[in-house]
Formats: C-alpha cells, sequence, structure tokens
C-alpha cells in the first residue's frame, strides 16, 4: 500500500495549538503515513525526535493574539486572513498533501477547499454549535470595570453581537472566493472542515444532534521534548506536591503571586514558566523549569494549578489530580466549565485573583476526598479513548472509503 500524506497545520498563536497537532502526528503509524506538520518559527525544538517533516508557515504573534483576547476583539482582520489564504495554498501546492489536518487555522476552511484537499479540524468540543455551554464573561474590560454578577448578564446579552462580529472576517474572504457565508456564529467558523475532531471526551462535553462528519478523539495530550530538571529527583519526601503551570497563554505574569500564595503552605510547588516569565524571588518550597513534562508533572503532584486551558487540565485529570484553574480568556472558561461539571476542580479569575483566593482554594482541593475521587473517575473515562486510532480511523475513512 502506497503511504499517504498527512499535513498537519497549526496555527501557532500558543503553544497547545502546535502540541496538539504534534502530539497527533506522532501517533500515526509511519508505514501508513508521510507526515507532514507546518507552523510558525520558533518552535523548532519541539520537533525533537519526533519523525515529522517540519514546514515553515507564518501566524500572527503570540502578544498580537493575547492583546486581542485581552479587549475582547477580533483575533483576525480579513486582510491578514486573506494573506493566510495565499500562504496555506503555496503550502499545500509544495506538500501536495492527500489530507490536511488544521488546528485552528481558520483559513483552511478557504484555501483546502480551493485546493480541493480533504480537511480535517481539530476544535475543542465546548466550541461546537452541537454542544450547550454555559458563557462567563472572560478577563475584559467589562469585567474590570462592573461587578462580576452585571459583567456577565452583559456579556451573555452581547455575545451574539459579539460573536457575529468575530465571524465578518472568515466570511468576507470566503466570499472574495465566491464561497457561501457561514452565518454569524463563531462556532460555526470554527467549526467549518469536511471533519471535525473534537479532542474532548463527550463525558465532558456531552453533543446533541451531531453531524456524522464529527466525532470525539479523546484527550490529546502533549509535553515538551525536555530533560528532567536537577532538583526533579530531590524533591523532599513525605509532603503534598503541588504543579503549577500557567501555560503561555496569558497569565504567566501571575505565577510569582501564586509561589507566593503557596509559600507558607505545608506542601512543595513545581513549576514550569513555559519560557513566559521570570518567577522572581523563589520560596524555599518552589522549585522551578521553564518547561516540565506535563504528563509526568501530573502524575507527581496531588493538585494542578493552570491557566484553565484544556491541555494541562487533560494531563492533570489523565493523571486522576484534581484541576484549579486560573482563568482568563473566553477559551479557559469554556474548558473549565467541564472540568467544574465533574467536580474535579476549581475556578478563579485571573483578573480577580488574590493570594488569599490561591492559597484558600488549594488547601481545599487538596483536602478534599470527593474532588479527588472525581477526578479518578475522569481518568477512568479517559482510558477508553485513544486518539491516535480514532484519528487513523477518520483518514481511513477518507482515504480508502
Amino acid at each position: 500500500m502506497d503511504r499517504k500524506k498527512i499535513l498537519f497545520v497549526a496555527e501557532a498563536v500558543t503553544l497547545a495549538h502546535v502540541g496538539r497537532p504534534l502530539a497527533l502526528a506522532q501517533m500515526l503509524d509511519r508505514q501508513r503515513y508521510d507526515v507532514h506538520l507546518a507552523c510558525a518559527p520558533g518552535y523548532e525544538v519541539f520537533f525533537k525526535g519526533s519523525n515529522v517533516h517540519h514546514w515553515t508557515l507564518n501566524s500572527i504573534a503570540s502578544a498580537q493574539f493575547l492583546a486581542a483576547l485581552a479587549r475582547g476583539k477580533p483575533v483576525y482582520d480579513a486582510a491578514t486572513l486573506a494573506q493566510y489564504v495565499l500562504d496555506d495554498l503555496r503550502l499545500l501546492q509544495a506538500v501536495r498533501p492527500d489530507v490536511v489536518v488544521g488546528d485552528f487555522r481558520l483559513s483552511l476552511s478557504v484555501s483546502a477547499r480551493l485546493a480541493q484537499v480533504p480537511y480535517v479540524g481539530v476544535i475543542n468540543a465546548y466550541w461546537s454549535p452541537y454542544v450547550a455551554q454555559r458563557y462567563r464573561v472572560p478577563a475584559i474590560a467589562l469585567s474590570r470595570l462592573l461587578p462580576i454578577p452585571l459583567a456577565d448578564t452583559l456579556f451573555n446579552l452581547v455575545r451574539p453581537a459579539a460573536f457575529a462580529l468575530h465571524s465578518m472576517p472568515l466570511n468576507r474572504v470566503r466570499r472574495a472566493y465566491q464561497l457561501p457565508s457561514l452565518g454569524h456564529d463563531l462556532r460555526r467558523i470554527y467549526t467549518d472542515a469536511d471533519y471535525i475532531l473534537y479532542a474532548d471526551t463527550p463525558e465532558m462535553f456531552p453533543a446533541h444532534d451531531l453531524p456524522v462528519t464529527h466525532s470525539y478523539l479523546g484527550p490529546v495530550m502533549w509535553s515538551p521534548p525536555t530533560g528532567l530538571p536537577s532538583w526533579w529527583d530531590a524533591l523532599p519526601r513525605g509532603r503534598d506536591i503541588v504543579y503549577v503551570t500557567l501555560g503561555s497563554s496569558g497569565q504567566g505574569a501571575l505565577l510569582p503571586k501564586v509561589l507566593q500564595a503557596l509559600a507558607p503552605l505545608p506542601l512543595t510547588v513545581i513549576a514550569a514558566t513555559a519560557g513566559n516569565s521570570d518567577p522572581g524571588l523563589l520560596p524555599d518550597n518552589a522549585h522551578v523549569a521553564n518547561y516540565l513534562p506535563g504528563e509526568l508533572a501530573a502524575q507527581r503532584a496531588r493538585l494542578v494549578i493552570c491557566n484553565g486551558g484544556s491541555p494541562t487540565s487533560q494531563q492533570a485529570l489523565a493523571a486522576g489530580v484534581p484541576v484549579l484553574g486560573i482563568a482568563g480568556n473566553l477559551d479557559q472558561y469554556l474548558n473549565m466549565d467541564g472540568v467544574l461539571r465533574t467536580g474535579a476542580g476549581a475556578l478563579l479569575r485571573s483578573d480577580r485573583l488574590t493570594a488569599r483566593q490561591v492559597s484558600t482554594a488549594t488547601l481545599r482541593l487538596l483536602e478534599a476526598p470527593a474532588a479527588h475521587d472525581a477526578a479518578q473517575r475522569v481518568a477512568q473515562q479517559f482510558q477508553r479513548y485513544d486518539a491516535g486510532a480514532r484519528l487513523s480511523g477518520v483518514l481511513a475513512q477518507i482515504l480508502w472509503r
């Protein structure tokens, strides 16, 4: 059988959108698939040992992406997406894949269709129009100016109009290529592909009336290929370990505050900065590295403190460990809504964070058997899903039907 060429395209606005397609790429059988991955420069170190052909494809800067989220503004304008389409087409012409798999590369809604390449989109289930969600006001100006209950009410009133505004740039580019509008619901923009794969479980994010072209992969976990720090095997014994990583999605600046909040507590902290911030003067109970193997760190911990995003939350829950999410953007709030429904975690707001909140929530989760039992139940659910096998099944359905 001839090997089929699979191209993964990562919109490298955060490390998560690079790590997830890289993890999926590494799961594919090399006897059946010739695997390629394109992303922006600066992530080459993460391809070490991956056996994946690496292509360079520009994305907007992470700082630009995060600034737009913080302002509640559309991340992309039509001109940016139009340039993305041209860049995509050049890439597709160079690689000539049998299937393209995109992670938040919205321009593939146009370019893959123009190139007539089957397009598989990977997205979290909480962005699906078929999954009911509770929307909380994220850390935007509205939440800083008003009491949160009032800000929540106003946010939910204006959210449909905001989603429509965020949908306009891609619809404008689609119109230029005589493709039909996707409407005014941002969730339709995010889930426009020939096939959609949710990097979640239906137990956490149940769907209704799901099309046959939409399915669940289960959790997709990835850790950076980094060695263990020198302190890894010298941690004190007999104390609870808390793993802290606030990721690359905006909350990294809160790391010093979190470490100081945990300093008086009788526990050991292991923390990863994700290359994002100076943790300041380290408390005696804190051990810090730029990157840590997240799955191993979660397995060693009794609590994981993160930004509430799905990558680290899934690592924690897969290890049967509760999650304390310090959420900022809407994606993180939506993910934490699923975590909260399981009973396996707690949520704090990044824009209202105090040291007392961190220490109180940490002690409560460490001492709560119910949270640990809930996390263990989620871990058992996760074990039923093999993301690599499910992806391979979808690719086989496309390629050999």
